[in-house]
């Protein structure tokens, strides 16, 4: 059975790596793409060769199976409400919405309707934070103590204006670095986040933005498990990469230095004038992808879901608060 699947903006960079991600899957059809930008939707259609649908309506009456959605982070909600509506499963990007109001909006809507949600986070496919979290569940780790970890990265303007656009991003580094780590995290302890408290600048680029782009966050675990995220943007642009994900889990049985991103070579090259990093090993951005399809055909819940989507956004709505008040926020989570 062919699953057909389309892609519903190319606002995200992550959307460039996706369309390669569903053509490598046997049995999908990448039905095309639509964008609310027509010089941007046409610009990717014919750099991938893929179809353009003028609208969303469009794509979404050519009736695909699923849709990945790639918008700017506060455009989620609205293509949710479409694609649910038209009965098409859902992979959104993360952070999920801008608000935990419109964040718990997206997982209703889905299981109003009746579709699968799953939101973008990759790190749970990654194979060095699989077999880790192997070990932590057979308990080859003991109990779980802190984590001390970063998701840092280069000031995001030069692959997408709009995320650091308060309106359409949300926010600044907190909201785009913050979510995966949360999500890690829950995943890893199997508990909830109770409070949380941050502290935020903008050091860094302070004549070019007016987001932070410096920020470091608390969380406590109502299993007591504390831990920090550096989420700031602070990688100089001709770093070998464009991010990273890394973190220390101090266990009973010792620390755990995990990297996300060590699988690399390192290249230099005369036309770059720099070192970049060549991947290799794990695709953890395949591996969601193909979760997603999976879960289409089988009819089954996708790895992550729309409500672990939900839990991240509301721990960076928190440290947004904190951040204001200069306070600890006590973690209010909705009831779904």
């Amino acid at each position: 059975m062919s699953i057909r699947i389309g892609i519903m903006s190319f606002a995200h960079l992550h959307a460039e790596a996706y369309i390669q991600n569903l053509r490598a899957i046997p049995g999908v059809e990448m039905i095309g793409l639509a964008d609310d930008d027509p010089q941007r939707g046409e610009h990717f259609a014919r750099l991938f060769g893929a179809h353009r649908f003028r609208t969303y309506e469009e794509l979404l009456e050519a009736k695909p199976d699923g849709v990945i959605i790639c918008s700017e982070n506060s455009r989620h909600l609205p293509l949710v409400k479409m694609a649910a509506q038209a009965g098409a499963h859902i992979l959104c990007e993360k952070p999920l919405a801008t608000t935990a109001q419109d964040a718990e909006e997206i997982v209703r809507t889905c299981r109003q309707a009746g579709v699968l949600l799953m939101t973008a986070f990759p790190m749970r496919f990654s194979t060095p934070l699989l077999e880790v979290k192997s070990r932590l569940d057979g308990g080859e780790l003991g109990q779980v103590y802190c984590f001390n970890s970063s998701n840092q990265g280069e000031l995001p303007k030069k692959h997408r204006a709009w995320f650091v656009d308060k309106i359409l991003a949300g926010g600044g580094a907190i909201m785009d670095h913050t979510v995966h780590l949360v999500d890690v995290m829950r995943w890893y302890l199997g508990s909830e986040v109770a409070e949380v408290y941050a502290v935020a600048n903008r050091i860094f680029h302070a004549d070019e933005v007016e987001v932070e782009t410096g920020g470091m966050v608390w969380v406590t675990f109502e299993n007591g498990v504390f831990a920090t995220i550096d989420c700031s943007w602070s990688r100089p642009p001709y770093w070998p990469s464009w991010g990273g994900l890394s973190f220390e889990m101090v266990t009973e049985r010792g620390a755990v230095w995990v990297d996300a991103f060590r699988q690399n070579l390192t290249v230099f090259t005369h036309a770059l004038q720099r070192p970049y990093w060549a991947f290799w090993g794990s695709d953890p951005n395949q591996a969601m992808i193909e979760d997603f399809v999976q879960a289409i055909r089988a009819q089954r819940p996708p790895r992550v879901s729309g409500e672990d989507g939900l839990r991240a956004v509301e721990v960076v709505e928190a440290a947004y608060q904190s951040v204001q008040s200069g306070q600890p926020v006590r973690l209010l989570r909705r009831v779904l």
